[in-house]
Order: C-alpha cells, then sequence, then structure tokens
C-alpha cells in the first residue's frame, strides 16, 4: 500500500537536495533561452534521478509532484528548443552591415538588428511599420509583397533638408518554429551617396550643354545675320565678327576646362614622388600672371614665411592650381588693387606648408562659400560670363589638390575680401632635390 504524507515526501525532498543549486540556474536558463545543449546538460541526470524514484516508490503524491514539475519545465524546454532554432537566423543578422528589419503578416516588428537600431532609433518587438516609417507609398509596397508573398523591392526616402535614400529589398522567409504564419525580412540599402553622383552628373551634363548652347545660339544668330540683312554692312558685319570671336573663344574655353578636368579626375591615383619647391614655384606664378594683373591694374606681393616650403607633387599641376587661384583674384577682387602670394610652415619645421592667395575685393556671402568648388557654381552668373569665367576654375582646383591628399581653405567677409589657402601635408620625399 502506498504511503501518503511526509513519509511519501521524502524521495522527493531527496530529489531537490539532488539538484540542490543547479535548478535556479536551469530555470534561468530555460527562460533566456541559450543553447538547448546547456539545458539538457543540468538537467538530465537530476531527471534520471527524478524517473528513478518514481519507479522505485510509485507514491501517488510523488508521481503528482513530478508531474506537476514536469510541467512547468516542458514549456520552458520547448521555449529554449524555439528560441535555439531562432537564435542562428538572428545572429546572422546582426552580423549584416545593413539594416534589416523582420515583420509579420500584420507588418509588426519581429526583430531589428543592430544596424536597424542605429540608423531609425530603438526599434520595438511588436511596433507597427507605420508608426516608425510615415511613408505611405513604401507601406503600400510592404504590403502588396505581404498579399503577393513574393520577393519585391521598394525605395524609401527619409528627411527633408538632408534626405536618405534608402533601396529596400523584401522578402518573404518561411514561418518560424511556433509560428502560424510567414515572416517578411526589409533589407534596407542605403542609396544616398548614389543617388548624389547620379544627380551631380545629371547637373553636370545640364550645365555643360547650357554653357555651351548659349554661345552656339549667338554664333547661329549672326551667321544668320550676316547672310541675311548685313550681308552688304561691312561696319556690322566687323561688329558682328568681333562678337562672334570671343564667343568662340568662350566655347573653347569651356571645352580646355571641361577637359582638363576630365583628364584629372581620371588621376586620382597617388602622386609621383616628385618635390616642388612652393616659393620658386609662386615666384613663377606671379611672373606668368604679371600681364593680367596690369591689366586689372593689381600688384602681386610676395609673403615667404622662414623655413623649407617643399611638397610632394607635380609641378605643372600645382602651377595650374595658384595660376587658377591667382586668375579668380584679378577677376573678383580687382577692385582691392593688390594680390597677397603667402607661404608658412605649419607647426614645427619639417610639418606641412599652407599657401594662399589674398585678395582684398568685395569678398564673398557666406552661403555661397561652400558651393564654391562645385562644378559651374558661380556667385554672380552674369558676372562671372563677363570676366570669361567658365565656373570649373575652383573644382579643378579642389580635383588638382584631392590628388595631392592636400585641401582648400576659403575664408571670405564681405567687404574685406577673401583668402585661398591650401594646406599641404608634411612631404615624405623632401630629401630629394627639387625638380
Amino acid at each position: 500500500m502506498s504511503e501518503t504524507g511526509p513519509a511519501a515526501m521524502r524521495p522527493f525532498e531527496a530529489v531537490r537536495r539532488r539538484l540542490g543549486a543547479s535548478w535556479p540556474r536551469i530555470v534561468a536558463a530555460s527562460v533566456a533561452g541559450p543553447a538547448v545543449a546547456l539545458v539538457l546538460a543540468q538537467v538530465s541526470e537530476p531527471l534520471g534521478f527524478v524517473a528513478g524514484a518514481v519507479a522505485a516508490f510509485g507514491a501517488s503524491t510523488l508521481v503528482a509532484r513530478f508531474r506537476e514539475g514536469r510541467g512547468g519545465l516542458a514549456p520552458a524546454l520547448a521555449a529554449a528548443d524555439r528560441s535555439a532554432t531562432a537564435q542562428p537566423a538572428h545572429s546572422l543578422l546582426e552580423a549584416l552591415p545593413e539594416p534589416v528589419i523582420l515583420v509579420d503578416a500584420a507588418q509588426q516588428v519581429v526583430h531589428a538588428n543592430l544596424a536597424a537600431t542605429r540608423v531609425f532609433g530603438a526599434v520595438a518587438v511588436g511596433e507597427a511599420l507605420a508608426l516608425r516609417f510615415r511613408a505611405p507609398e513604401f507601406l503600400a509596397v510592404i504590403e502588396a509583397a505581404i498579399q503577393a508573398a513574393e520577393p519585391t523591392k521598394a525605395s524609401l526616402m527619409e528627411g527633408r533638408a538632408a534626405r536618405r535614400v534608402w533601396a529596400v529589398d523584401i522578402a518573404p522567409v518561411p514561418a518560424a518554429a511556433g509560428r502560424s504564419g510567414p515572416l517578411f525580412l526589409l533589407l534596407f540599402r542605403d542609396r544616398t551617396a548614389e543617388r548624389g553622383i547620379e544627380r551631380m552628373r545629371t547637373d553636370f551634363v545640364a550645365n555643360a550643354s547650357h554653357e555651351l548652347r548659349t554661345p552656339l545660339a549667338s554664333l547661329i544668330g549672326f551667321i544668320e545675320t550676316l547672310q541675311g540683312p548685313a550681308r552688304d554692312d561691312a561696319a556690322a558685319r566687323d561688329r558682328f565678327l568681333a562678337i562672334m570671336r570671343e564667343q568662340a573663344a568662350r566655347m573653347s574655353r569651356l571645352i580646355d576646362d571641361l577637359l582638363s578636368l576630365s583628364q584629372i579626375e581620371m588621376k586620382r591615383h597617388p602622386v609621383p614622388g616628385r618635390s616642388v619647391d612652393l616659393a620658386e614655384l609662386l615666384e613663377d606664378v606671379r611672373r606668368a600672371m604679371s600681364p593680367m594683373l596690369a591689366a586689372n591694374e593689381m600688384e602681386a606681393e610676395l609673403e615667404i614665411g622662414p623655413g623649407r616650403h617643399v611638397v610632394d607633387g607635380e609641378r605643372d599641376e600645382l602651377l595650374q592650381v595658384f595660376s587658377n587661384l591667382v586668375e579668380n583674384a584679378c577677376k573678383y577682387g580687382a577692385s582691392g588693387r593688390r594680390v597677397v602670394l603667402s607661404l608658412r610652415v605649419e607647426g614645427r619645421e619639417g610639418g606641412g606648408v599652407r599657401a594662399s592667395v589674398r585678395d582684398f575685393g568685395p569678398g564673398i556671402a557666406a552661403e555661397h562659400v561652400p558651393r564654391l568648388t562645385e562644378r559651374f557654381y558661380r556667385v554672380d552668373v552674369e558676372s562671372s560670363r563677363a570676366k570669361r569665367g567658365t565656373g570649373l576654375g575652383l573644382s579643378i582646383v579642389r580635383n588638382i589638390l584631392l590628388r595631392h591628399s592636400a585641401r582648400l581653405a576659403i575664408d571670405s567677409e564681405v567687404g574685406k575680401g577673401s583668402t585661398f589657402a591650401v594646406i599641404f601635408p608634411r612631404p615624405k620625399h623632401a630629401a630629394q632635390e627639387t625638380n
């Protein structure tokens, strides 16, 4: 006859004592959901002892207690099994550098990887996508993909001032263990830079076409006039031919600058290991630009600081850089009547070199300064064209300096003039003979 009461509980108490301190760790591990192997390693031996006790004693109370214990542990083991199944998939998502969000058929978040939380902020499990992304067209594409249960693509634009563009791949994935419906994976790829490059290319073609079309239209108009009403008008013919020559020269300058810019952009590789003495180079620039300076009634001053002003680079390209800067000073800073070319060593001897071109003209408003090196950007379009500017000079300067690992710093104040400073890094070939 089976025993009941305290005597029947002795084997169960022995089981508890046998489990000892392992029991809280088993429960915590089961709830946390690590690999099932860890749980089984902790549980197998105690459960074996329990099974043996049940077979030996057959006490109804013990059986009931064991069943209660087994009933409480079984869901935890099942949850651990499901977690262990899902854990590798989640680990793979965490390893991806792109943002990934896993949603269910109701467009509620099931999982968001670390990259997604960095980009979009904390994404809570169960959160509706419509609360995270206020983009009806994007949400409509997701809804259609869920309805069709087929892979598709979408695009998402975020922000107003600084817009980010995302290309989103939407794909159904098999339902996880314990889930009734399929899941859908949203993979976000940042296409902001690509869209920016595409827009720059489109703007470049449009601007180049416009810059060429204007003088070409002028040439065609004058040719038609010379072939018609002004056929026998010698004075008009001479005047029109002079204008036509100027327009043709304008197109030639533009084409030359476009070709120069294209060649420089194709040579983005590091510069050859040569050294250039900037003190000698700036003196050559002043001498070469003296006719333009004289035509604008300007003087060029050369200020050379102490130290050795040698940098790594191509002499001809650096000559083009400072010639462009002095030419701009002549065109747009002529009212100041002088240009200062200065050199100094940055930091202690053997550091980088700072070379600057300063004019004392009207200066440039602050809102224009960040865009001055953009292709075809002009502060005053008509004034630039009147002074034979193509809008490419500073873009050429910037690209040459990129090749030389140097940077351009622009400081300008309205009414006081502008300073264009080139900061060169510490030379690597300073010991070589300068060219």
